[in-house]
């Protein structure tokens, strides 16, 4: 039987690309007994009625999943986080890293709307964006409106399974308009009452972008630390990761502990301070959460 890879999921049919044909399938009807809810792209075999219409018979093993928004087989993240309009926060990005790296997708940080921040912001945002790259992290600094850095996105994207994630209004759909233009998703500004973007992306569906696919999704619908434990965090900072191989106890949390190398760090500036709190911060969220039965 023939496979392919669902690429949209809309109203109980999946569209599953198979060579050059885009087959509209239903699941099995055993598939929902068995708890099996096939998503956008996953690898799937399918039986084909026509030309046009099927059946899944089997989805294929997942690397991993995400459940908002609902996508499978991820290679990476591109984390969008605008200059301004809304601001750059650092608190927010860092909850979304978190919560990629837990995942075992590669996060891209991408700033977008480069070209609204005056001379003072942009020395901000370039400041932060030295020290995310000391972290390990690719950092890329676009403007969908003078199209710069977008082309420095393409050489990430080639074969790879990419979702857009972000807050609302930042300029996701933008930029996935810049790199295909005959896209011509709808965009949407920043809500005045609010202050926050408007929502646009109603479904997930896998765009070909540059001999890829790209998700643009409708956002983390959550962004709680609902899966992870008090002492996987420390891997979903890299560079805490790394100097706590030398901390003097194994399993440390970097909290109270003495000779902690990521305490360390922090002190004498080679772990920037606000990476720390927001660590704290987190720790103490996941600590906090009620236990679920």
């Amino acid at each position: 039987m023939p496979e392919g890879k669902i690429v949209k999921a809309l109203s109980g049919f999946y569209y599953v690309a198979s060579e050059d044909r885009l087959i509209q399938c239903r699941g099995r009807g055993v598939f929902r007994k068995n708890k099996i809810n096939p998503l956008v792209g996953d690898y799937v075999v399918f039986q084909a009625e026509n030309d046009k219409e099927g059946y899944i018979m089997e989805v294929k093993e997942r690397k991993n999943e995400l459940l908002r928004p609902p996508i499978a087989n991820v290679d990476q993240a591109f984390l969008v986080f605008s200059a301004v309009e809304p601001d750059f926060s650092t608190t927010l990005l860092d909850r979304f890293l978190v919560l990629v790296e837990y995942n075992h997708i590669v996060p891209i940080i991408c700033i977008s709307k480069m070209d609204l921040a005056n001379e003072e912001q942009r020395a901000g945002i370039e400041h932060y964006a030295e020290e995310y790259r000391s972290a390990g992290y690719e950092v890329i600094l676009t403007s969908s409106e003078t199209e710069a850095g977008v082309e420095k996105l393409l050489p990430h994207i080639e074969n790879k399974i990419s979702v857009f994630a972000g807050q609302s209004g930042v300029g996701k759909s933008s930029l996935l308009n810049s790199l295909r233009p005959d896209l011509k998703l709808k965009t949407s500004g920043i809500s005045s009452h609010l202050g926050r973007g408007k929502h646009t992306t109603r479904h997930v569906e896998l765009i070909e972008v540059a001999n890829g696919h790209v998700a643009d999704t409708p956002g983390f619908s959550s962004l709680e630390f609902l899966e992870i434990d008090p002492e996987q965090l420390t891997a979903c900072f890299p560079e805490f990761q790394e100097a706590s191989e030398n901390c003097k106890f194994r399993g440390c949390l970097h909290v109270k502990e003495p000779k902690c190398a990521v305490k360390a760090g922090v002190e004498n500036g080679e772990i920037p301070g606000y990476r720390y709190e927001h660590y704290l911060d987190f720790l103490l969220e996941i600590k906090d959460r009620k236990p679920r039965y």
